[in-house]
């Protein structure tokens, strides 16, 4: 985790002494349990929720521990008996490290979880609010970065709403399967410890317990989970690099808020650069770098190995804090954004109505003409106005093979804008229903 890109809400998820709260919480939910069950004195786990409860764990006496006994959970169990005092020898009853390691993961990852749905929530609000705002300002659509035909940028916003509404429900079902609780003790058999006392941790933590366990979670869960923070991470970078061709200064559709006092070049003053989205191209490349190796844990030898350790240890934190500092930095340049629909219809007419080509190739079908000779015919003329700068309307208009097909007033009607924009109302209703 990098300090300029994150922020402490999240942050504070993956800190050591969150961590080791989670993992005291684990073991004494199921001393609460074992005690039901009998298996160890009810008053021992009133005295271990009371003086670990109490505990303030001291991260580098439970680091100090570790440089010894070369195990973490081994370390911080330790630690814990010595708040606790004799009954800490009930603590841990028939469980393995990864009951707790794995379970915790589970705790940290459901509460990521929970602030990534949020920022998406403040995302789409800004998102349907700025796509209203233009629901009806006319700007050019592009395909491979060359002009096609009229839309709107309300469109464009209603998109990734749209696009971001998915990512959220992928969210939500990737939350929901990862919110799982493994205490089922060596390769996951129960052998040492009763089924009761997943069931009972898993309740208390807002889990639910994980059907198979082999001693540890399986990690198709996990794959799934961070894939879809990198199908975000994606939608991130989509709606950023429509930022930075829009702000290109012989575009300059829209561009990010500069404000008072900022600098765009240390070298040219004049400068105004698309930084934050030239940001967030970067930060999703690393969300999604940390789906593959997520995937990769998947393949575990038998019961359990380790190797998925060091990995979940570092894109555990390093995926939702970074995820949550794009989402966050997004919906600021979404807010704020600046928007010039003065240019997007001096653009759109730059090559004086070309965007109207399509509109006329079908009137000309419609008027008897094979599709063939009808794009011919239009094509011919639009490269007058690529190569030699002419009007395509005057073009057509002289052009005698065209007028024979057509009369001058419904070629003059194929240049009507509105005609572009006569379904805006039904695209924004499939994307927000009824307002």
């Amino acid at each position: 985790m990098i300090p300029r890109y994150s922020r402490p809400e999240m942050v504070a998820i993956w800190s050591p002494e969150t961590r080791f709260r989670i993992w005291f919480e684990i073991e004494a939910h199921a001393c609460d349990a074992l005690a039901e069950l009998g298996v160890i004195p009810k008053e021992a786990a009133k005295t271990i929720w009371e003086k670990g409860g109490a505990a303030k764990f001291d991260v580098e006496k439970i680091d100090e521990i570790e440089r010894v006994t070369k195990h973490d959970v081994i370390a911080f169990l330790t630690h814990l008996a010595e708040f606790v005092g004799p009954d800490a020898r009930f603590i841990h009853q028939g469980m393995t490290s990864s009951d707790v390691l794995d379970t915790c993961l589970a705790v940290q990852l459901t509460r990521a979880s929970d602030i990534l749905l949020a920022d998406i929530d403040v995302l789409l609000a800004a998102l349907k609010r700025r796509a209203f705002e233009h629901k009806n300002t006319v700007t050019i659509g592009r395909s491979h970065g060359i002009h096609a035909e009229p839309t709107t940028f309300g469109i464009k916003l209603a998109q990734a709403y749209a696009e971001f509404s998915r990512g959220r429900e992928r969210l939500v079902h990737a939350r929901e399967d990862i919110a799982t609780c493994a205490i089922s003790g060596a390769v996951g058999t129960f052998a040492n410890i009763e089924p009761y006392v997943e069931e009972y941790v898993a309740a208390k933590l807002g889990l639910k317990p994980e059907p198979v366990s082999t001693q540890v979670i399986p990690r198709d869960r996990h794959a799934m989970f961070f894939a879809t923070l990198g199908v975000i991470a994606s939608s991130i970078e989509r709606l950023a690099i429509e930022v930075r061709h829009l702000q290109r200064t012989e575009v300059l559709e829209a561009e990010e808020y500069f404000s008072p006092g900022q600098k765009g070049s240390s070298a040219m003053p004049h400068k105004r650069n698309p930084v934050l989205t030239e940001n967030l191209t970067g930060l999703a490349r690393m969300v999604r770098s940390m789906a593959l190796p997520a995937m990769e844990d998947v393949a575990l030898w038998h019961e359990r190995d380790i190797s998925h350790s060091s990995v979940e240890r570092m894109i555990g934190p390093d995926a939702t804090v970074t995820l949550d500092f794009a989402l966050s930095r997004l919906t600021s340049v979404v807010d704020k954004l600046v928007v010039y629909p003065e240019n997007m219809l001096k653009n759109m007419n730059k090559f004086r109505g070309l965007v109207h080509s399509q509109r006329v190739m079908l009137a000309l079908t419609q008027a008897g003409l094979s599709r063939e000779d009808s794009y011919r015919l239009v094509q011919r003329n639009a490269m007058k106005v690529w190569e030699q700068g002419a009007d395509f309307l005057e073009e057509l208009l002289a052009d005698k093979e065209v007028t024979a097909a057509l009369p001058d007033a419904e070629i003059r009607e194929k240049f009507d804008l509105g005609y572009h924009t006569k379904h805006v109302d039904t695209i924004f209703r499939r994307v927000f229903g009824k307002t």
